[in-house]
């Protein structure tokens, strides 16, 4: 039985070398959403500053959406939009995009995606930024969802005061997201909108 593949370069590999590898990918995958949960647990060392960790942040934005009624790709969205803080501080937004978008509808994959450039009507003016940067993508048919996300979800869940809900309670929304079908057009639903607020 084998236990690695016999090539060296990708173009001498065989059929049986790549099926033993799409095996242990497929295997691989099904980790996906634990090792999405450790690292939200990274975001506790990151960047600090605010008066909640980003991991608070991050818990108190799926916390809002779960209370507004939200549906499991929104508040997993709202969980997982500022996982790309650690690794891609500079493009954290298409960051944690890239990884939803396979598996959640394309609604949240977009507006998570776009959350950055939206984020800036609070503070761009501050920094020497663009605060109306959003309005790149006036028109668009998810342009008042972001907005919305923004609002709600993300620029006020900074409160230390607020009663957020531990990662405990949302693991088995993340584990049955990522367990999906990935690029499911059922799923991905293009073009297809749902309330972030019921």
């Amino acid at each position: 039985m084998m236990d690695r593949v016999k090539f060296r370069a990708m173009i001498d590999g065989d059929a049986a070398d790549y099926a033993f590898l799409t095996e242990h990918e497929i295997e691989h995958t099904k980790g996906t959403a634990d090792r999405l949960l450790q690292a939200l647990v990274m975001l506790d060392e990151g960047l600090s500053g605010y008066q909640v960790t980003r991991l608070g942040h991050s818990l108190q934005s799926a916390t809002r959406a779960e209370r507004d009624g939200a549906d499991t790709d929104w508040i997993v969205s709202a969980l997982l939009h500022d996982i790309g803080d650690i690794f891609a501080p500079y493009n954290h937004d298409e960051y944690a995009a890239s990884i939803l978008r396979p598996f959640v509808r394309e609604q949240c994959a977009w507006v998570v995606e776009k959350h950055g450039d939206f984020q800036m009507i609070y503070y761009g003016h501050h920094v020497g930024g663009n605060p109306d940067k959003r309005e790149t993508y006036r028109g668009h048919i998810y342009f008042n969802d972001c907005a919305t996300f923004c609002e709600r979800w993300d620029q006020n869940s900074f409160d230390p005061e607020y009663d957020t809900l531990p990662m405990e309670h949302f693991a088995d929304r993340v584990r049955e997201v990522f367990a999906r079908q990935p690029y499911d057009p059922a799923v991905l639903r293009a073009g297809a909108r749902e309330a972030l607020v019921s």
